[in-house]
C-alpha cells in the first residue's frame, strides 16, 4: 500500500512540466487615443470612470424595465446555463489529474454433489488506469476548458450589456414614435380644419376645385402617417415585451422623447484607447486565445509516451467473518506505458492544427479590439456633431412653424394661394419629425457609448475570471 501511494505522489511530482508556448498578448493594433479633428469632442483628459447603468439611464421607469429585464430575459437564461456547462466541463477535465477509486464487494455460493455448500466473499478498492501527467498534457488540456469557461463568462457579460443597451434603445424608440404619432395627429386634425375651410371656400366661390383637392390629399397623406406610427407604437411594445421577458406596464413607457431623452446622462470616453481591453467581447476573445494556446500545449506532450499507474487492494475469504483477516487481504500494483512508433504524421499534425487554431484565435483577439475602436469611434464622431444639429433643427422648426402660421394667415386673409400655404404646412411638419428623430440620435447615441465602451462596473473580472454581479438597487 505504500509503495502505491509513493508512486502516485511521485507521478504528481513529476507532472508539473508544460508544454504550452509562450502566450504574449499583442499590443492592442489600435492607436492610443480617440480619432481627433471637427467631427470628435476633445477627449477628456481623466480615465474612464467605472459607473453603473443606473447612473446613465436615470429615469425609474427604465431602470424598472432593465431590472424586470435582468431577472427574466431568456437570453440571459441561455448565457448562465452554458456558463453552468463550461464550468461542469471544466471540473470533468481537472478530474482526469487526480486518481479515482473504485469499491466493489461480491459474494459467490457454490455446491458440489455430495460437499459442503461453499460460501466466499471479496471486496476490493482499485484505482483505475491513471495517466502520470510526466508532459503536461493533461494539465494543458485542464488550462484550455479553464479558459473555455472564463471565456463562457465572458460571453454573459456581453449578453448583459447588450441587453441593457436594446431595452434602453426600444424604450427611446417608443418614446421617440409616440412624439411622431403626436405630430401626425395634430397635423391631421389641422389637414381637417383645412379641407372644411377650403370646401366653404369653394361653396362660396372664393377658392378653385384644386385648392379642395390638395387640401384632401394633405389630410389623407397626415391620416395614413397616423395609422404608420400608430402600428410602429404597437411594435414598439413588442419588442420591448421580448427584451424583458414579461408584460409591458404602460405607465413605464415615456410618452414623448422631449421628457425621455434628457433621462440619459453623458458617458466621458477618455483618452487611453486601452479601457476597451475590459469590454466584454474583447475579453471573451482573450480567453479563447489562451485556450487555443494550451491546446498546443497538450497536442505537443501528446508527441511523448504515456505512462499510466494501477492499483489494487482486495480482501478474499470462505468466512465473512474472516473477511478482514490478515491472511485475506492482498494488493497489487502496475504501470504501463505506451507510444505510437508509427503513426503516418497525425501527431506533429496535431501540433500544426493547434497552432493554426491559436493563429486564428489571436486574429480573431485583435479583430476584436479593432472592431471595438471602430464602433467607439464612430460614436464619438456623432457625439462631436450631434449638438450641431439639434440646433440647426432647432432653428429650421422655428421658422417653418413661423412661416407656416403667416401664410395660413395670408391665406384666409385672401393674399395668398392655397399652394403657398400648403408648402408651408409640409415643411413644418418635416421640421417637426426632423427634430424628433434628432432628438432620438442624440440619446441613442448615449445608449452606444454605454455599450460601446463596456463601463459597467456591475460587471467585473476577478483573478478567476469574470463574472457577472448581481445588480444593486
Amino acid at each position: 500500500m505504500k509503495r502505491i501511494v509513493l508512486t502516485l505522489m511521485l507521478g504528481s511530482a513529476l507532472a508539473g512540466c508544460s508544454m504550452d508556448p509562450k502566450l504574449e498578448t499583442p499590443a492592442a493594433p489600435v492607436p492610443p487615443g480617440w480619432p481627433v479633428g471637427d467631427a470628435y469632442l476633445k477627449a477628456n483628459e481623466a480615465a474612464l470612470p467605472t459607473v453603473t447603468y443606473q447612473e446613465i439611464f436615470r429615469d425609474p421607469r427604465l431602470q424598472k424595465l432593465i431590472e424586470t429585464a435582468l431577472a427574466n430575459n431568456r437570453d440571459l437564461r441561455i448565457a448562465a446555463a452554458n456558463i453552468t456547462a463550461a464550468r461542469a466541463q471544466y471540473r470533468i477535465q481537472r478530474a482526469d489529474r487526480i486518481p479515482g477509486l473504485d469499491a466493489g464487494a461480491g459474494a459467490t455460493v457454490s455446491k458440489a454433489d455430495g460437499s459442503d455448500r461453499q460460501t466466499s466473499f471479496t471486496g476490493s478498492v482499485s484505482i483505475p488506469a491513471f495517466e502520470l501527467d510526466l508532459f503536461g498534457r493533461v494539465a494543458s488540456l485542464t488550462r484550455a476548458e479553464q479558459n473555455r469557461w472564463f471565456a463562457t463568462e465572458a460571453a454573459a457579460r456581453a449578453t448583459r450589456l447588450t441587453l441593457i443597451g436594446d431595452i434602453a434603445s426600444a424604450w427611446l424608440n417608443h418614446a421617440a414614435d409616440a412624439s411622431l404619432l403626436k405630430i401626425a395627429q395634430d397635423t391631421a386634425a389641422n389637414a381637417e380644419r383645412s379641407v372644411k375651410l377650403t370646401d366653404m371656400r369653394l361653396k362660396g366661390g372664393i377658392a378653385p376645385r384644386t385648392d379642395l383637392a390638395q387640401a384632401q390629399q394633405t389630410l389623407a397623406s397626415a391620416q395614413s402617417d397616423v395609422a404608420s406610427q400608430t402600428t410602429a407604437l404597437a411594435q414598439d411594445v413588442n419588442a420591448l415585451r421580448l427584451l424583458v421577458g414579461a408584460e409591458i406596464d404602460p405607465a413605464l413607457l415615456s410618452s414623448a422623447i422631449e421628457e425621455a431623452a434628457p433621462t440619459v446622462a453623458e458617458l466621458p470616453a477618455g483618452v487611453d484607447s486601452g479601457v476597451l481591453l475590459r469590454r466584454p467581447d474583447v475579453v471573451q476573445a482573450e480567453y479563447t486565445l489562451r485556450a487555443a494556446n494550451a491546446e498546443i500545449g497538450a497536442a505537443r506532450a501528446a508527441l511523448f509516451p504515456r505512462i499510466s499507474l494501477t492499483g489494487l487492494l482486495g480482501l478474499a475469504s470462505n468466512a465473512l467473518s474472516g473477511l478482514f483477516s490478515g491472511e485475506g487481504f492482498h494488493w497489487s500494483g502496475g504501470a504501463s506505458g505506451s507510444y505510437s512508433i508509427f503513426n503516418a504524421g497525425a501527431g506533429r499534425a496535431g501540433v500544426q492544427a493547434s497552432q493554426a487554431q491559436r493563429d486564428a484565435a489571436l486574429a480573431s483577439y485583435e479583430k476584436s479590439i479593432q472592431t471595438a475602436f471602430r464602433e467607439v469611434a464612430d460614436a464619438l464622431a456623432r457625439r462631436g456633431t450631434i449638438a450641431d444639429q439639434l440646433k440647426a433643427d432647432t432653428a429650421n422648426l422655428t421658422a417653418a412653424q413661423d412661416s407656416y402660421r403667416l401664410s395660413e394667415a395670408r391665406y384666409r386673409g385672401g393674399i395668398d394661394n392655397f399652394l403657398a400655404n400648403l408648402v408651408a404646412q409640409r415643411s413644418y411638419y418635416t421640421a417637426q419629425r426632423g427634430l424628433v428623430n434628432t432628438r432620438l440620435v442624440e440619446a441613442t447615441n448615449l445608449v452606444t457609448l454605454y455599450r460601446t465602451l463596456g463601463g459597467d462596473s456591475l460587471l467585473t473580472t476577478t483573478a478567476n475570471g469574470p463574472e457577472a454581479v448581481a445588480p444593486q438597487n
